[in-house]
């Protein structure tokens, strides 16, 4: 059985192959030209930031085809026509699975989706070069995410700074207390809390409540991975939690609009 740690080296390799090829095409340099001066960053960590503990928490609403835990979710998803169901159904921000290898997605969701709503859009990848974020920038994203586990501290620092200077948020997802020190120390004020260990898949609710008082309180906290319910949203709603990045239930749900306005009224009120 392949391990975690190996799944995450065979993604990052992966990852690289491709941006080597998307180098040849269009170099970092005409990206950068393309570009035109950066829109300030905080967009994406703004519409995730609860602010009064009385506030409803926010809902980050993603997208995603398949994952190598769960298999196909959802093969025919529309992005756009999802999106739009985020938009009118009260979600803060949208994420975008775009992984094409593991995860089948694609960046040119990104193209798509930004000209129909007007939330603000995080690409999830795995980032593993700096021209990934010309690139998610250059399609209109808002945010991307970065994963502690698979980046050396001096990568998360650049990167970070890299991504600012694109106007970008970059939410830098942790798994326990040593990595959210590192991403802390790297200068990360956007931080995902996955419920899910990379290393081998299980999830363990505990994870976000254990490590939300850990987070200090000008870093915006979103939880991430197995939450589904709004008994889920009530028990995080109770701490300083900030927003909660849901995908898989809306993806398998029969009529996504309706677990979104369930969903939305736990994270309003706290029931459960």
């Amino acid at each position: 059985m392949t391990t975690g740690t190996d799944f995450l080296a065979r993604i990052a390799a992966d990852r690289r192959r491709r941006v080597e090829a998307m180098k040849l095409e269009q170099p970092a340099w005409t990206l950068r030209a393309r570009l035109g001066p950066a829109r300030p960053d905080g967009r994406l960590e703004r519409a995730l930031r609860r602010g009064a503990a009385t506030d409803p928490l926010r809902l980050l609403c993603e997208v995603k085809r398949a994952s190598p835990s769960k298999g196909v979710l959802n093969a025919g998803v529309d992005p756009v026509a999802m999106a739009r169901v985020f938009e009118a159904g009260g979600a803060a921000a949208v994420s975008l699975v775009t992984e094409p290898d593991h995860f089948q997605g694609d960046p040119a969701w990104v193209d798509a989706v930004r000209p129909q709503v007007k939330l603000p859009i995080l690409v999830k990848d795995f980032v593993v070069d700096e021209y990934q974020l010309f690139d998610a920038a250059l399609r209109g994203a808002d945010g991307v995410l970065l994963l502690a586990a698979l980046l050396s501290d001096v990568q998360l620092q650049i990167l970070i700074s890299g991504a600012r200077q694109l106007g970008l948020d970059a939410l830098v997802e942790v798994h326990d207390e040593a990595e959210l020190k590192r991403a802390l120390k790297a200068g990360a004020t956007l931080v995902g809390i996955n419920n899910r260990d990379l290393r081998s898949f299980e999830v363990d609710l505990g994870v976000s409540l254990a490590l939300l008082p850990a987070v200090p309180p000008l870093v915006t906290a979103v939880a991430e991975s197995g939450l589904s319910t709004p008994a889920d949203l009530a028990r995080l709603r109770a701490t300083r939690c900030d927003a909660v990045l849901m995908g898989e239930v809306f993806m398998t749900s029969p009529d996504p609009a309706a677990t979104l306005a369930t969903l939305a009224a736990a994270a309003a009120r706290g029931i459960g």
